[in-house]
């Protein structure tokens, strides 16, 4: 099995947003280190899965990793890249 393009970011849990509605889940607030000043922070469900397949949430002040990742049909190599070739080439007859 081959690998995924991915990309791994440090992030900070900044702040857990309780839900206003009892049927939603809390929100984690985490801010990406090295990402675009606007866009640096994100908000996911603050609900994950321990080794031992019980719910765990986030603690303020937490280092996590983010990471992004995406099948290899959905990625094209970057200009000057010379360890990737491109999948097709074109000959002419």
């Amino acid at each position: 099995m081959t690998e995924k393009p991915s990309a791994i970011m440090p992030g900070t849990v900044e702040k857990i947003i309780k839900s206003p509605f009892p049927n939603e889940p809390e929100k984690a607030q985490i801010t990406v280190e090295g990402a675009d000043h606007l866009y640096r922070e994100i908000r996911i469900d603050n609900t994950l899965t321990n080794e031992q397949g019980e719910e765990v949430s986030l603690k303020p002040g937490a280092h996590v990793e983010v990471t992004v990742e995406a099948e290899a049909e959905a990625t094209t190599p970057k200009s000057g890249d010379k360890t990737h070739p491109p999948s097709a080439t074109a000959t002419r007859p």
